[in-house]
């Protein structure tokens, strides 16, 4: 297979085929990472400490989109269409997406010096937080130029080590019984150093130099241009955690620490989806010009994260009890239900994010704001409905039904915009 695959005339299916590879081996050790970490932390924290830095891990998610004002949906796209030096597109997306980030930083740790959270969820916030400095402006203006190539190794590889890297330093944190508290730093500092090896990367292949300059006109035009994506991405966030944030407000910390733990390990695993599509876009979606080829590529992409989606969840399911028990330990066996049943979200939540790349595509921006604003809007009212009678239960219900409202109306946009 990878013979044939190497022997492949068309250069781009050679590299998104690569790119997949690596996907794979990234997913497979940040879920190895991240089930890790979660297993330490949960029985190092308890129940109790573990929902406060699950609900401080949900704040800093909502408040993360604030940062995206340039997001990869206008970057990446701009990148393989550019007119403008690569430097003058990448500096300016960064000179952006770093001044509104060092602003969300502020007013996230201004929030939590006056006191507008739990004194232990704002202390592990206060660390989660600085990785917005890092992630957006950095890793996420070189990932994007990566994407445009579609060769996401060394951001990917970076990801792997340095992942591992931060499981190690959570050991021996644990080992040496550091406070709660001040395990968010781990966060900045893992964010911090894929910055690094990203940003030498970039320098090593144009020369020695970063040749990033800023382009105001340009700026603007970022800034103009992906107001209402920005818009939408916030949207979107807020829907992906809605459930948490209502479920704090009726159920007990413990509980949230239960629900968070089956949700934690459910979003790694949805993310496969989310990644599968971004790696995908530039090669069999952005480049394709003629209609019916792309809509042939998008029903096969649909297919193939459908399958892979419904495998995966169908494993999950079947493993449930097992999993939840060997990495949260009894104290977390009520988490066991809750994932068995969260886990089949991934198979909407994948299909969404294929029928989201026409979207993206033709930058119906909005389209996406109100697709996120109508998932919002139906998720919090079903979760009104429903938490109240089934509790966290209620809460997947309201997340099922999100997802299958903005599947539909991705969906509803192929077939009014791309036609034969």
């Amino acid at each position: 297979m990878l013979k044939l695959i190497h022997r492949s005339p068309h250069p781009d299916i050679v590299r998104a085929f690569a790119n997949l590879i690596w996907l794979g081996l990234e997913r497979l050790t940040q879920i190895a990472v991240a089930i890790a970490i979660s297993g330490m932390l949960a029985r190092y924290f308890g129940p109790e400490a573990f929902g406060k830095w699950q609900y401080a891990n949900t704040l800093l998610l909502v408040l993360a989109p604030l940062t995206w004002v340039c997001g990869a949906e206008i970057l990446v796209p701009t990148i393989v269409h550019r007119q403008a030096p690569l430097g003058v597109v990448l500096g300016s997306a960064f000179a952006l997406r770093f001044t509104v980030s060092a602003v969300a930083l502020l007013l996230t740790w201004g929030g939590i010096a006056a006191g507008l959270t739990d004194p232990l969820v704002g202390a592990m916030l206060a660390g989660l937080a600085l990785t917005m400095l890092f992630r957006e402006p950095f890793v996420g203006t070189i990932n994007a130029w990566l994407q445009s190539m579609t060769y996401s190794k060394p951001q990917l590889l970076g990801s792997m080590v340095i992942a591992l890297l931060k499981a190690g330093l959570v050991y021996l944190c644990v080992r040496a019984s550091v406070a709660p508290a001040r395990f968010g730093w781990l966060w900045a500092l893992e964010a911090a150093l894929l910055a690094g090896v990203l940003l030498a990367y970039y320098i090593a292949r144009h020369g020695g130099t970063l040749d990033w300059r800023p382009d105001r006109a340009l700026m603007r035009h970022f800034a103009s241009a992906g107001s209402v994506f920005w818009l939408g991405l916030i949207c979107m966030y807020l829907f992906l955690k809605l459930d948490r944030l209502m479920l704090e407000r009726t159920i007990s910390f413990a509980d949230l620490g239960r629900y968070s733990a089956a949700q934690q390990l459910n979003e790694n695993w949805i993310t496969l989806a989310l990644m599968l599509a971004q790696t995908l876009a530039p090669a069999f979606v952005y480049r394709v010009h003629d209609a019916l080829q792309l809509r042939r590529n998008i029903v096969r992409l649909t297919v193939l994260t459908a399958g892979v989606m419904s495998a995966g969840a169908l494993v999950l399911d079947l493993l449930a009890g097992v999993i939840i028990h060997h990495v949260f330990g009894p104290d977390y066996a009520g988490a066991s239900e809750i994932f068995r049943w969260a886990v089949w979200l991934s198979v909407p939540a994948g299909i969404e994010a294929i029928g989201n790349l026409a979207v993206l595509k033709y930058q119906a921006k909005f389209v996406l704001l109100a697709k996120w604003l109508l998932a919002l809007l139906i998720a919090f009212t079903v979760n009104q409905l429903s938490i109240p009678h089934f509790g966290a239960y209620g809460a997947l219900v309201g997340l099922a039904a999100g997802y299958l409202a903005a599947a539909a109306v991705n969906f509803s946009y192929l077939r009014y915009r791309v036609r034969p």
